[in-house]
């Protein structure tokens, strides 16, 4: 059974119907829903998901216990040693496990979410797709290389890419994902 790796920005506390649709076709297909615990999107995927009645998710946090669990699923508790609790480090300690778990990505992202950004930026380095729904243009656009991260990079208004530039060290890390993926065709 494959395991999608679903989260998203915070910011989103809605599901659009085309992201539930989506998240539908995940369950139906009999696939295991791996989400984080965090408010926002991943909140927002665990509430859909108790009220759809699933019993194939996993809910994976940082630390002890997760923040959220609305449908008492498994718990996947990521021990973060190497990082303040509450940090960014310390919460990116479960997104990048879940890279490593899923099959395949499903993020939904405002277009600013650098968190969500990284969490795609992880499944390409892991030479995994993710599907992102992009909020601001109600689209599905799918990331399996370099350069569909860099168009979806174009969504983003300058003070996020800014942001995202000094949070995550886009051009060093786009460099570097464009290198592995030459040395793996090349």
């Amino acid at each position: 059974m494959s395991k999608i790796f679903v989260a998203g920005s915070i910011s989103i506390k809605q599901l659009d119907p085309q992201v539930k649709a989506r998240i539908d076709r995940i369950v139906e297909g009999d696939r295991t829903v791996i989400v984080g615990d965090a408010d926002g999107a991943d909140s927002s995927v665990q509430t859909y998901l108790c009220g759809k009645g699933v019993a194939e998710a996993i809910v994976y946090c940082s630390g002890l216990e997760p923040r959220n669990n609305v449908g008492s699923w498994p718990v996947v508790c990521v021990n973060v040693k190497h990082a303040e609790p509450g940090s960014r480090a310390f919460f990116t300690a479960k997104d990048v496990e879940m890279a490593k778990a899923a099959d395949f990505g499903l993020m939904i992202w405002d277009a600013r979410s650098t968190g969500t950004l990284r969490n795609v930026m992880e499944m390409l380095r892991r030479r995994k797709a993710t599907v992102v729904f992009v909020d601001k243009t109600k689209s599905f656009l799918t990331v399996r290389d370099v350069e569909q991260l860099e168009h979806l990079l174009s969504f983003m208004a300058e003070p996020a890419l800014r942001k995202a530039e000094g949070k995550l060290h886009l051009l060093s890390s786009i460099r570097q994902l464009r290198h592995e993926q030459a040395e793996m065709f090349g």
